[in-house]
């Protein structure tokens, strides 16, 4: 008799645990996915605020139109 309800026990320990698993991998998703949407929001932030000052700083530097990434010299 008490294989039995042991047997039992495992089933329901089982059960529970497949089910522990499920609701974390969800969570675990919709974090995921807040904390990217975060992620976006603040870039988007920090270049609207920030961004206009660091390219008026660069376009300063440029002479010419020529540009580093393109091969031509400096």
């Amino acid at each position: 008799m008490g294989s039995i309800i042991s047997a039992i026990g495992g089933g329901i320990n089982a059960v529970i645990s497949a089910i522990a698993r499920v609701i974390m991998t969800i969570v675990g998703a919709i974090t995921t996915v807040i904390v990217t949407i975060f992620d976006v929001i603040v870039d988007i932030l920090c270049c609207r605020c920030c961004g206009s000052r660091r390219s008026s700083r660069r376009s300063g530097r440029r002479t010419g139109g020529r540009s580093s990434r393109r091969g031509g010299g400096y």
